[in-house]
């Protein structure tokens, strides 16, 4: 079973570091809006959002390696190879978050938390999404087919 897992993440050292820049901008959060999509339900910007921004936290239960392998799920995010978060609860509006090869959003691991900020310039209106890396996409999105306007069919 694969699981989100973004090498590529960002770690922040200090707590002041993650602070600062969560408070500048979790007002965002309450400007998205859920709906449908080519993927069926999205997640969708309901302002501009500048890049860098932050957009939402990936919430959820934190589970341990070893309770995520046994509970499985399309919504089990890592957070490093002790800890994974498990949004299979509706109410977690993160798991919304289509998958795109070309996205405009980057998850980051922030102490132990998964934040997600604007990759680039968002209008208001367009669909939030984020690359969820060839693992998942080869187990849950190849098999159905990708419905991301940018495919890049992972080889």
């Amino acid at each position: 079973m694969h699981r989100f897992f973004f090498s590529q993440a960002v770690f922040f050292d200090t707590l002041n570091s993650y602070m600062s820049r969560k408070k500048k901008t979790l007002r965002r959060n309450t400007f998205l809006q859920l709906k449908r999509s080519r993927a069926g339900l999205g997640l969708f910007a309901g302002v501009s959002i500048k890049k860098g921004e932050f957009v939402i936290e990936y919430t959820g239960d934190v589970i341990s390696d070893k309770e995520a392998d046994e509970r499985g799920g399309k919504y089990l995010f890592d957070i490093n190879t002790r800890w994974t978060i498990d949004a299979k609860d509706r109410k977690h509006l993160a798991r919304y978050i289509n998958h795109s090869c070309r996205p405009n959003c980057q998850p980051e691991i922030e102490h132990k938390k998964i934040n997600i900020y604007a990759k680039r310039n968002i209008v208001a209106g367009e669909e939030l999404t984020y690359n969820y890396g060839k693992e998942y996409f080869d187990e849950f999105i190849k098999p159905d087919g990708c419905k991301c306007e940018a495919c890049l069919l992972y080889s």
